[in-house]
């Protein structure tokens, strides 16, 4: 199993960025998906969870509002849309896969992204 997480990148306050998690090895339809960060100096922090089934959402505080995460099961992929970007978003972004939803814990991990938010 690998879930790869990709679209990170320096960008300026304000902007946008979508990450991706492309998954192999397993079928996300069956799996919540979940995105973490951790910043530098910081703990791993949830940001942003899907559901398997009904696809349903829910967010972290920091997220809300700004944060939008996504699943193409057909792409075997979920994303996360970044807008209104801000520097204390700036962390290495995660997406994890589960069987069981996002507050019992992820079973498979991807490694991370760098997003940096910068002027």
């Amino acid at each position: 199993v690998q879930l790869q997480a990709s679209g990170g990148g320096l960008v300026q306050p304000g902007d946008s960025l979508r990450l991706s998690c492309v998954a192999s090895g397993l079928t996300l339809d069956y799996y919540a998906i979940g995105w973490f960060r951790q910043a530098p100096g910081k703990e791993r922090e949830g940001v942003a969870c899907i559901s398997s089934s009904y696809s349903t959402t829910s967010y972290k505080d920091p997220a809300k509002g700004r944060f939008t995460i996504s699943r193409d099961n057909a792409k075997n992929t979920v994303y996360l849309q970044m807008n209104g970007l801000k520097p204390e978003d700036t962390a290495v972004y995660y997406c994890a896969a589960s069987r069981t939803p996002c507050v019992y814990g992820m079973t498979y991990w991807g490694k991370g992204t760098l997003v940096t938010v910068s002027s």
